[in-house]
């Protein structure tokens, strides 16, 4: 239930939508399943269940931003992840993309996976 929707809001309207078009959901692990006919305590459940992964990922998102600011205050600046290439090493795989050198043998070259290639290509 927590893989198809983060969202309370989201999960209830995908359920109803999916009822509507006459789709039955079932979600095997919680034993539960709605076919658009369902019980008021059918419905209850389903706030219930839908809550909860809602909840956790409020929490992770609340825990991520007190860490965030505590790094901050320590003086460490957050910029998240640290980039793979320099900018040389940037412009060099541009310039040798550009020219129709493979894609799959610069990521090798480089150390990168293809579509780590291809994000530094869009920039």
């Amino acid at each position: 239930m927590d893989r198809l929707s983060r969202s309370l809001r989201d999960l209830l309207k995908l359920v109803e939508d999916l009822n509507g078009r006459g789709i039955a959901v079932e979600f095997v692990k919680q034993n539960l399943a709605f076919t658009g006919d369902d019980s008021a305590s059918s419905k209850l459940m389903l706030s219930i269940m839908g809550a909860a992964p809602e909840f956790e990922r409020s929490m992770i998102l609340e825990r991520q931003r007190e860490g965030i600011a505590i790094a901050k205050a320590k003086g460490n600046v957050f910029k998240g992840r640290v980039r793979a290439l320099t900018q040389e090493q940037e412009q060099e795989l541009r310039k040798r993309a550009s020219a129709g050198e493979n894609k799959s043998a610069l990521a090798r070259e480089f150390g990168l996976t293809r579509a780590s290639v291809y994000n530094y290509l869009s920039y």
